[in-house]
C-alpha cells in the first residue's frame, strides 16, 4: 500500500530571548529550517532577564545571521507563547536543550504550552555537543571581562557586543580602568 503524502505546510517557531545570538542557538536554527516550511525565529521579551540589546536590536542581529537560509523568518512578541504560535498558524515549538537540567525546564514549559494551545507540539533538539556549555549570559560574561567569544558567537554578534559593551562602560574591557 503506498502512502499518502501530507500536503500541509508545516511551520514552527523557535522562541527565545537570544541576549545575544550564539552558535549554540545558530546550530538549533540552521537544523530545525532542515526540517520545516518555514522557521520563524521569534525573539521574546522575557519578563524575568534584563536585556543588553533591545528586542529590535535582538531581531536586527539574528536577521543578519540568519539572512543565508531562505526559510527562516525572523520576528518579535510579547504575548504568552501559545498565543504567538497559534496566531502563526504554526503546528510545532521548537526548543534546544543542552543538559538534562535543560530538560527538566522545557518539560514543564512544553506541558504549560500544550495545556494553552493543543495544537502545537513541542520537539526537542539536542544541541551540538561542542556548545552544550554555551549560552547567551556566560558570552555577555565572558566579552564584559574582553574575553575571546569569536568561536561563541558570529562575527556581526561579536561586533555588536563590543559595541554594545563600550558604550555602556565607556572602555574597552567593561572592567574598572587602572
Amino acid at each position: 500500500m503506498k502512502r499518502q503524502q501530507k500536503s500541509t505546510y508545516r511551520v514552527a517557531v523557535y522562541p527565545g530571548s537570544f541576549d545575544p545570538v550564539t552558535m549554540g542557538h545558530m546550530d538549533i536554527i540552521t537544523r530545525a529550517s532542515k526540517q520545516f516550511d518555514l522557521l520563524i525565529v521569534a525573539v521574546l521579551n522575557n519578563l524575568s532577564k534584563n536585556p543588553l540589546f533591545t528586542l529590535e536590536e535582538r531581531k536586527e542581529l539574528l536577521s543578519q545571521v540568519t539572512s543565508h537560509l531562505p526559510n527562516v523568518e525572523v520576528d518579535g512578541f510579547r504575548d504568552l507563547l501559545a498565543n504567538y504560535v497559534r496566531e502563526k498558524n504554526a503546528q510545532v515549538i521548537v526548543r534546544g536543550i543542552r543538559s538534562v537540567t535543560d530538560f527538566e525546564y522545557e518539560l514543564t514549559l512544553a506541558s504549560t504550552n500544550h495545556k494553552l494551545n493543543p495544537d502545537a507540539e513541542t520537539i526537542f533538539m539536542m544541541t551540538n555537543p561542542k556548545y552544550s556549555y554555551l549560552s547567551s549570559s556566560l558570552v555577555k560574561e565572558i566579552a564584559h571581562f574582553n574575553g575571546d567569544t569569536t568561536d561563541l558567537v558570529s562575527p556581526e554578534v561579536d561586533k555588536a557586543l563590543r559595541q554594545k559593551l563600550t558604550g555602556m562602560s565607556g572602555n574597552k574591557t567593561g572592567a574598572d580602568p587602572k
